[in-house]
């Protein structure tokens, strides 16, 4: 019984990262359409920014994601992806995910994936960090509030990808004009801030589950990524999703 769930547990593993590969290339391949055609119609943002404004090259990724879900027990009528994504927020009106679900009228869990290309990795980090910040904090007070549910704490993730880049792992300094920062911080790159970040965000109980990824652009078009920290994996954070929605999709809420 050990060798056979064993071999189960590697063939759902290799499957994951199959289409996890499929997301990444679809990424750099979407980024790379958009930009190309933002350049044609004679109005391209400036630097990358033309890839960043179009969206959807997360699209695999969220995909992926609702494809567990549902593998769970979820009906797709009730997985929620590009409409009827916004939910109540307590310090504003509304938001938008990437993805939520909404079973027998609760909310089972909500998603956002993200990512970050160079080369202006410092204030993009910021603005990235911010964001997934002020999010958890909006959505946590609305459901201590009651905004939304009462008998389960909703499940929240968070995906970063990154890209694989000299810039991206160049030590970064830090400026200290009255205090010290944490130690953690003092040259670290913009990689190892993204993988502090989103182990603290964890750590803390903000998100549920978080997940960091590094992916080069040449290479990426062929879906290689690496995972640079073995407690933010993909595999243990779609092992979170998934056991969270085999806990409740199957009762009624």
């Amino acid at each position: 019984m050990q060798e056979k769930s064993s071999g189960r547990a590697s063939v759902e593993t290799e499957q994951l990262r199959a289409e996890a590969k499929d997301a990444v290339a679809h990424f750099w391949g979407t980024r790379q359409l958009q930009a190309k055609k933002q350049a044609g119609s004679g109005k391209a943002d400036k630097g990358a920014r033309a890839a960043v404004t179009g969206g959807a090259q997360m699209d695999g990724f969220v995909s992926l994601f609702a494809k567990i879900i549902e593998q769970g027990g979820v009906p797709s009528s009730a997985i929620f992806r590009k409409k009827a994504i916004e939910l109540p927020g307590f310090f504003r009106p509304t938001k938008e995910w990437d993805l939520l679900v909404a079973l027998d009228g609760q909310l089972l869990l909500v998603l956002e994936a993200k990512s970050q290309i160079g080369p202006s990795f410092g204030n993009n980090f910021n603005n990235r960090t911010e964001e997934a910040m002020g999010s958890a904090l909006d959505l946590w007070t609305a459901f201590r509030e009651g905004a939304f549910n009462k008998s389960i704490r909703p499940w929240l993730g968070y995906l970063m990808l990154l890209e694989d880049c000299e810039g991206s792992r160049t030590p970064v300094k830090v400026a200290e004009p009255h205090f010290k920062v944490f130690k953690e911080f003092r040259n670290a790159s913009y990689a190892k801030r993204y993988e502090l970040f989103c182990r603290k965000l964890m750590r803390e109980g903000h998100y549920s589950s978080t997940c960091f990824l590094a992916s080069e652009a040449t290479s990426g078009l062929h879906g290689d990524y690496v995972e640079p920290s073995s407690d933010l994996t993909l595999t243990a954070f779609a092992a979170s999703l998934s056991a969270h929605v085999q806990t409740h999709a199957g009762r009624k809420l």
